[in-house]
């Protein structure tokens, strides 16, 4: 079941994994991230183990390909298993075990990764790739999106439809997004709409919360509503 686009953007410092299937909550299980360090997908007959000791193996300083050999070698499953692996660096390592179910393949290009199985056909790999590639001018939690419904036109999991999610990192340990859509008729459609959605006060309150440099945050009230018109006004202005 499942692909994935697993991207960096460095002018944002943020790491991201965008993810679609025929199957329940993929959000939960899939997409794994270290702020600063690296992210991981697990897919085909998922092993959640890849993405919680394979983060754990990451921020102990392992290369992509150590932390693919590790966790293929501790697994007699691994041969069921798809996992891609990004570092910060832009590194990447990826397994797609031989009893994946047909189409399945990973692909890599220029800052992204991209896996799937139980596909339509290679197209949706290269078709992601291809829009993703294409739209660097756009926010990078649109272009996953973007580059994922690329995949979907071009016949996505070949079971059908259920569940999308999108995970983004930025430098804090909590996330900059996340947005899971559990169980829907068109999940990916409803992922770019609660995207939109994140962006009408989401992103702006985001900027007041506690960092690791300022444990506190913002808490005065009118400074977080006086900061956060402030951003709408300025993003309405822009797109006049």
């Amino acid at each position: 079941m499942t692909w994935s686009i697993i991207a960096r953007d460095g002018a944002a410092g943020q790491l991201g994994i965008a993810v679609a299937t025929r199957f329940f909550a993929v959000g939960a299980r899939v997409p794994y991230i270290a702020a600063g360090i690296g992210a991981i997908a697990t897919q085909a007959l998922v092993n959640p183990y890849y993405g919680i000791d394979g983060v754990r193996l990451l921020r102990d300083g392992k290369s992509p390909d150590d932390v693919v050999a590790a966790l293929l070698a501790g697994d007699h499953g691994r041969e069921h298993r798809q996992v891609h692996v990004m570092d910060v660096h832009g590194r990447i390592a990826a397994h797609s075990g031989k009893d994946c179910v047909d189409w399945y393949g990973h692909i890599a290009g220029d800052g992204f990764s991209i896996a799937g199985n139980m596909l339509a056909g290679p197209a949706v790999l290269d078709e992601s790739a291809k829009t993703y590639a294409a739209n660097d001018r756009l926010p990078f939690a649109q272009r996953l999106i973007k580059a994922m419904l690329a995949g979907e036109a071009a016949g996505g999991d070949k079971r059908g439809k259920q569940s999308a999610a999108l995970l983004i990192h930025g430098a804090e340990e909590w996330s900059a997004l996340d947005l899971r859509v559990d169980d829907h008729a068109d999940p990916l459609g409803e992922l770019l709409r609660l995207e939109a959605v994140s962006r009408e006060r989401w992103v702006h309150f985001r900027q007041f919360l506690p960092t690791r440099a300022n444990p506190a945050g913002v808490t005065d009230r009118a400074i977080i509503d006086a900061g956060i018109e402030a951003a709408i006004a300025s993003q309405r202005s822009n797109q006049a």
